[in-house]
């Protein structure tokens, strides 16, 4: 299992994002930006129910106090 590094307040905004994206009222651009803005949607709610970020950690970055 991988160590978490987000808190609480990192997993509900990256939720309310993902949900937000990839529900039926995200807005709509070009078609390559509207596939951007689905990919990033969802590492966005896996991100926020597993609580890890691979960017954080890459960057060192460890909000999980």
């Amino acid at each position: 299992m991988v160590q978490q590094n987000l808190d609480a307040v990192d997993r509900v905004l990256r939720f309310a994002l993902a949900f937000w994206w990839l529900g039926p009222w995200a807005p709509s651009y070009w078609s390559w930006l509207n596939i951007v803005m689905f990919v990033i949607g969802w590492i966005a709610l896996a991100e926020s129910f597993w609580g890890f970020c691979w960017l954080h950690k890459w960057l060192g970055i460890n909000r999980k106090k």
